[in-house]
């Protein structure tokens, strides 16, 4: 396992790299800079702003001195929107927003979803089925800028039960968390219940009803392991799609995390904080499918660590 590890380690370094390479320079291709959007000013000051931020050199250079920094003392450099701010201090801040939103999108993500695929499974072709399957079609259906309005008008401005902006109780997580996990609960109770109906038609599940074993212990000591496999796989990609997913769900809830300052990031081409935030997103999401990886191999021993 360890020498797995350390291989998928060394794999993710020309992967960011390339991630790097590719961001900065199409950001830098756009039309428009960091000082385009500011009120008009004299040709010298628009040098000195250039010349402050290096943006008087060579993009060559440009380029070679901000992989340097990020490589060596894991600097991500000032941002152009925030006077005196660094993107390190912007991401430290935002962070933990983006992170609590999508913890308790997955949490009700998996809340969801596990119970009703399982149900679904077990009651093969019954009414609780076909009422579970139904919520896993809307859920795939339905997309998140559409949910999120929707219950913001119904639940927010209608009856008054939960605020349709802005970040400070407890009550303010409901409405973002059930939007972004909603969709994923969905995809969870498929795979749920197709991950469970495979297992539960293998042998050793009638081998284990012969004996006499209860129908609880069958399905949460001998099925349940196997029957979660393709959502252990699907965790992976979903997490990615939270994250991701945070960028609409902050906008529209008026959440100040940091999936809100890429997109006003890529707005007012702020590059280092575009920057920052795609290579943290990126190992982020390189390391979660590693422990995806990880856990799989735990739960089926026919897989190997290759």
């Amino acid at each position: 396992m360890l020498r797995f590890i350390a291989r998928r380690l060394l794999e993710t370094i020309p992967v960011l790299f390339i991630i790097v390479t590719a961001t900065f320079f199409m950001i830098r291709f756009v039309p428009g800079g960091p000082f385009t959007a500011e009120k008009a000013v004299t040709p010298e000051v628009m040098r000195n702003l250039e010349r402050a931020y290096n943006l008087d050199k060579p993009l060559w250079r440009q380029y070679a001195g901000y992989l340097g920094k990020v490589v060596f003392h894991g600097d991500l450099g000032p941002s152009f929107k925030y006077p005196n701010r660094t993107v390190n201090e912007i991401i430290a801040d935002k962070l933990p927003v983006s992170l609590e939103l999508g913890a308790w999108a997955m949490l009700i993500a998996l809340g969801l979803g596990l119970p009703l695929g399982i149900i679904a499974a077990i009651k093969r072709n019954t009414f609780m089925d076909y009422l579970c399957s139904a919520f896993g079609m809307i859920g795939i259906c339905v997309p998140t800028f559409v949910l999120g309005p929707l219950l913001a008008l119904s639940l927010g401005i209608y009856l008054h039960l939960f605020n349709v902006s802005g970040w400070y109780g407890p009550t303010d997580r409901i409405l973002p968390g059930v939007t972004l996990g909603f969709v994923y609960a969905a995809y969870v109770m498929r795979l749920t219940r197709g991950g469970m109906l495979e297992v539960l038609n293998q042998d050793f599940i009638r081998t284990a009803r012969a004996k006499g074993a209860s129908e609880f212990r069958v399905i949460f000591r001998h099925a349940i392991r196997g029957g979660l496999l393709p959502v252990v796989s699907f965790l992976g990609p979903a997490i990615a799609g939270i994250l991701t997913g945070s960028f609409v769900i902050e906008t529209i809830f008026q959440i100040p995390g940091l999936g809100r300052e890429f997109v006003n990031s890529a707005f007012n081409r702020d590059y280092t904080l575009v920057l920052g935030t795609v290579i943290l997103y990126a190992t982020l999401l390189i390391g979660l499918n590693l422990v995806v990886d990880v856990v799989q191999v735990w739960l089926n021993p026919k897989l190997k660590f290759e």
